[in-house]
């Protein structure tokens, strides 16, 4: 297994997963700061730690779940027609819906924080929290929304990095821990970069949606999807590394120009 983890595949995708994760995580820190804020100031900071282990736990036990899923590889029904070929299995089913989940929560995103950018924070601002428990049990709700896109992403970086699904799942848990470890020693500075550079989260948004597509091609090659008799492809993972890496290269270049223009 150390083999496969110093594997510069293995090494781009933990990066680029990590990268990711914390990215999507920004919307989590907001509102468990909002949830966290609404207690005593001696709870607050408690709050937002257990609720942020508490959620990696969460998040793992999903991982598990879902990996659960995708190891089922066995076709249960095959479509056969004169210009379609489809041998449907679980794993095909649940890489094709997250990857039409990504695109649609991705898209609809990016529309509420462009039209409705405090739409969320203040539903939220107006929920009552009594107590410590209470404050916990409501960022495990949102945390458990916010996995959902979190879990498919990581599957969608690591699906077929290994023939052992077991060596991708260690990686997909390493970065969790570490995105959510970071988020609990940075949550303030990551938060207040993210405001004053919102074009980073609208970035990872945009990743999503290129994730999501790359679930869905990847769906159909796993089903041996036959359109009039030719055979989808799986989309290499270095193209979308390199996608991401070069989009933060120009984005940094971006950061450097506003110094600039601001000094």
């Amino acid at each position: 297994m150390l083999d496969f983890l110093l594997t510069s595949d293995a090494i781009m995708a933990l990066l680029t997963l990590t990268f990711l994760e914390i990215i999507l995580g920004i919307d989590n820190i907001v509102f468990i700061s909002i949830a966290a804020n609404k207690l005593p100031e001696h709870q607050q900071s408690k709050a937002t730690t257990i609720g942020l282990v508490l959620a990696m736990v969460q998040r793992i036990i999903l991982l598990f779940f879902v990996s659960f899923l995708i190891g089922l590889k066995e076709p249960f029904y095959t479509i056969d027609t004169s210009w379609l070929h489809v041998a449907i299995s679980w794993q095909a089913v649940i890489l094709f819906v997250g990857g039409l989940f990504l695109i649609y929560k991705s898209t609809s995103e990016i529309h509420e924080k462009v039209e409705m950018p405090l739409h969320d924070e203040n539903e939220l601002k107006g929920k009552k929290i009594k107590s410590l428990s209470h404050a916990i049990t409501q960022i495990l709700i949102i945390d458990f929304i916010f996995s959902v896109d979190s879990i498919l992403t990581a599957v969608g970086m690591t699906n077929g990095l290994h023939p052992n699904h077991n060596y991708t799942l260690v990686l997909m848990i390493i970065a969790v821990v570490i995105s959510i470890g970071v988020m609990i020693g940075f949550a303030n500075p990551i938060r207040k970069f993210i405001n004053e550079h919102p074009s980073m989260q609208l970035l990872g948004l945009a990743f999503l949606i290129l994730i999501g597509f790359m679930l869905i091609t990847e769906a159909a090659h796993l089903s041996h999807t036959k359109f009039l008799g030719n055979e989808v492809g799986a989309i290499p993972k270095g193209y979308l590394y390199f996608a991401i890496a070069f989009s933060l290269f120009v984005e940094f270049l971006n950061f450097r120009i506003q110094k600039k223009h601001k000094k």
